[in-house]
């Protein structure tokens, strides 16, 4: 059951966000934080997880370290600590971010060693922004890709690299299917960058080509006898 703590961080939510919009609409953005709670909450969440994912672009799209400071006084450092896990960057008011590319290579590097809650809000996150470009892609064709500072190969790239983490890190989650078919559906056509990556990760496959191996090894040698 949730507390009046999730009560607060929703009001907190819609402050921090109340005149931010998602990239390139007229869509108010704490719809995206609504989308990425209820998703971590079917995925069996905890109201900590649920109020990270509530706020967790709070301190990157709001105003850095002081946010965070001021989401660990009133919620926690549980709750702090998982959303300082999801930011790939913290700028003060009117500080530019890093480079898109060191941006995500320093977030899929940190996937590795982060939290099951950080992981679990972090799919829920991905799940829902994948989903809301394959919607716009589906409406508005191509020029969909205009709206990000990287393009579609550099997401395609992303995107693959997240499936690969979440698919080793996070393979009982209820999210992943969903998350594998719509980064499939969305770069289809980019075989290596996606595909190959998520089959070559999957158990099955990897099971497959161990057996293969062991039974080539066992043959080579026996061709060879000594």
């Amino acid at each position: 059951m949730l507390s009046d703590r999730f009560d607060r961080a929703v009001l907190y939510a819609i402050e921090l966000h109340r005149s931010q919009m998602r990239k390139a609409t007229r869509i108010p953005y704490v719809t995206h934080l609504f989308a990425v709670c209820s998703l971590v909450l079917e995925d069996g969440g905890t109201e900590d997880e649920a109020i990270a994912a509530l706020l967790h672009d709070g301190p990157e799209d709001q105003g850095g370290e002081p946010v965070l400071a001021e989401i660990r006084e009133r919620f926690g450092d549980d709750v702090a600590d998982t959303v300082a896990g999801l930011s790939d960057a913290m700028p003060a008011v009117g500080e530019a971010k890093s480079p898109w590319r060191e941006r995500k290579e320093r977030y899929l590097g940190h996937l590795g060693e982060a939290s099951a809650s950080v992981l679990k809000v972090s799919l829920a996150d991905k799940l829902h922004n994948a989903r809301s470009i394959l919607t716009d892609l589906q409406a508005d064709g191509e020029a969909v890709w205009d709206r990000f500072n990287a393009g579609r190969s550099d997401q395609a790239w992303y995107y693959a690299e997240l499936l690969r983490a979440f698919e080793a890190q996070l393979p009982g989650s209820r999210n992943l299917p969903e998350f594998r078919e719509v980064v499939r559906e969305l770069f289809a056509d980019d075989p290596e960058a996606v595909t190959w990556e998520r089959v070559a990760s999957e158990p099955e496959f990897r099971a497959e080509v161990d057996a293969f191996e062991g039974d080539f090894a066992a043959a080579d040698a026996e061709s060879w006898p000594e």
